[in-house]
């Protein structure tokens, strides 16, 4: 037990000494971060603190080792597993330290995060199985791919929570002292001793990255931070066979955790890029509700040291007793979501009428598919009088009052131009409501490829809560696309085809008059 305090108390005196002086060597060397729209601090800060942790966790470990000799000091020992883990911390802890100096791309450090994670799987931290209840989840060839996503999942779970001082740092000592003292519960003495080393620093570093912070973790702290948490709760579960030292951070660190599955989510949703930082984070809900950063933090605080204490009465408990547990958990978490208006914009009035519109695109819709049928139809169309016909067969299917087409006479040359105009419904009635502005005007040009060949205009009564209005600018705007198509073909074939622009009568009672010269007639048809 003195040994493990010796180790805590050498990596906490090294990171108080270590710290300030790699806040000025950042300043001085560029790796400052600005305040921006996104950011909550107003002044350039050094973002290099995470040298500091590392280099007081690697000297505890290295002074215990080498002027210790006790029993406890005599289980480091520099093995393959120990070298390929602490090769993966250096490889995600220096492309992070890079992009504190130069910003680097996420894909970039996302690919290096994969590296550092493959070095820790070869060395033989694997996860090769997973208890859940009754169940033994056994990975087989995917243990690697669940062995890297743990890893990149941790990694990016304290690096989205480092928003606000000391948040990410203090998160990560109260899973180290939770961590540890289940250790040291298990008589697992070398993961008492890294989660002191990994405690000690970190402490040390918090008393300069508490509100208001000199100095910040970085990226590269970050990324340090969340490897070896995810490192040493697998060499812990894999020493114990029992799988428990992995559900304390799980659990424990549940918020960062939360925000990091959410985050990606809540950008999809919103149309954004899936990796593009933002400010709408928990914390940054937080302090939006008109908390300050500091209450802000220790709420967090609050909530972690609870899960963490919860963790550990969870790997004590029965099965039953497990699942009760994660049920309460995941009820107090929609809680949590709807008190940080977290998906405000996710209703079930949105979620169905996204359905709605999935469900119409598809074509599963009868209506929708009959549409379809008609857009062909207008398609196949081999002169400008069937055209036209089609044309208004579909725009009484979408409940269409009126439509105008007014072609361009240099798409279609002098050759008998016709503009064609079709109402539907009692024409003083349609002046009337048209008057009392329940019209819906639209006007397009019917172009393409710098030809304007027409110019459509429609018109729409507005009868509020008809479903008829739902789709109608979706189905204007296929029309549109159709319409547009099938005139530029025609054009071409008019230049070679003069008779399929005379004048000619159609069954349903469709009327035309072509243009004499430049003289403007229209197509006028009252139904």
């Amino acid at each position: 037990m003195s040994t493990i305090l010796a180790i805590f108390a050498i990596s906490l005196v090294l990171s108080l000494v270590l710290t300030p002086l790699l806040a000025r060597l950042g300043l001085k060397l560029g790796a400052v971060d600005s305040p921006d729209e996104r950011k909550v601090h107003t002044r350039p800060t050094a973002r290099c603190g995470g040298m500091a942790i590392v280099l007081s966790f690697l000297l505890s470990l290295a002074i215990v080792s080498l002027f210790f000799k006790t029993s406890v000091s005599d289980l480091l020992v520099f093995d393959r597993q120990t070298a390929f883990m602490l090769l993966g911390a250096l490889i995600v802890f220096g492309i992070g330290l890079v992009d504190d100096f130069h910003r680097l791309g996420s894909t970039i450090k996302f690919l290096f995060q994969i590296l550092g994670s493959t070095m820790a799987f070869f060395g033989g931290l694997q996860i090769g199985q997973v208890s859940i209840l009754d169940l033994n989840l056994h990975f087989g060839i995917m243990s690697y791919l669940v062995t890297v996503f743990w890893f990149v999942l941790f990694i990016n779970a304290v690096n989205l929570i480092d928003g606000l001082d000391g948040l990410a740092a203090g998160i990560t000592f109260f899973a180290c002292f939770f961590m540890g003292l289940f250790a040291l519960l298990k008589q697992d003495l070398l993961m008492a001793i890294f989660f002191a080393a990994l405690g000690g620093a970190t402490l040390g570093f918090l008393r300069y990255n508490f509100n208001p912070a000199t100095i910040f973790l970085g990226d590269g702290g970050s990324y340090f931070l969340g490897y070896s948490i995810a490192a040493l709760s697998i060499i812990g579960s894999i020493k114990s066979q029992m799988g428990s030292l992995m559900l304390i951070p799980l659990v424990g660190l549940g918020v960062p955790l939360f925000d990091t599955i959410l985050s990606p989510i809540r950008r999809f949703i919103m149309g954004s890029d899936l990796f593009n930082p933002d400010k709408s984070h928990i914390h940054h809900r937080l302090i939006e509700m008109g908390l300050s950063t500091r209450k802000a933090v220790w709420i967090i605080y609050g909530i972690s040291v609870a899960l963490c204490a919860f963790s550990l009465l969870l790997v004590n408990l029965h099965d039953e007793q497990v699942g009760l547990f994660l049920i309460v958990l995941a009820v107090a978490s929609v809680v949590v979501i709807r008190k940080l208006h977290y998906f405000d914009y996710i209703t079930s009035e949105k979620i169905f009428g996204w359905l709605k519109d999935l469900t119409d695109e598809a074509g599963i819709k009868r209506d929708r598919r009959t549409f379809l049928s008609m857009q062909m139809q207008v398609a196949a169309s081999q002169n400008l009088y069937q055209l036209w016909g089609r044309v208004i067969q579909t725009a009484g299917k979408i409940h269409l009052n009126a439509v105008s087409i007014e072609l361009h006479p240099e798409a279609f040359g002098d050759n008998a131009l016709p503009a064609f105009t079709w109402e539907n419904g009692d024409q003083g009635q349609r002046k009337t409501m048209e008057k009392d502005g329940r019209y819906m005007r639209v006007e397009v040009p019917i172009a393409s490829n710098g030809t304007t060949y027409a110019i459509l205009q429609l018109r729409k009564l507005i009868k509020q809560g008809t479903t008829n209005d739902r789709f109608v600018l979706n189905r204007i705007e296929h029309l549109r696309r159709t319409v547009t198509g099938t005139m530029q073909k025609l054009a071409i074939r008019s230049l070679t085809c003069p008779e399929l622009l005379q004048d000619r009568r159609h069954p349903d009672n469709h009327t035309a008059h072509a243009w004499n010269g430049h003289e403007r007639r229209s197509l006028h048809i009252l139904q």
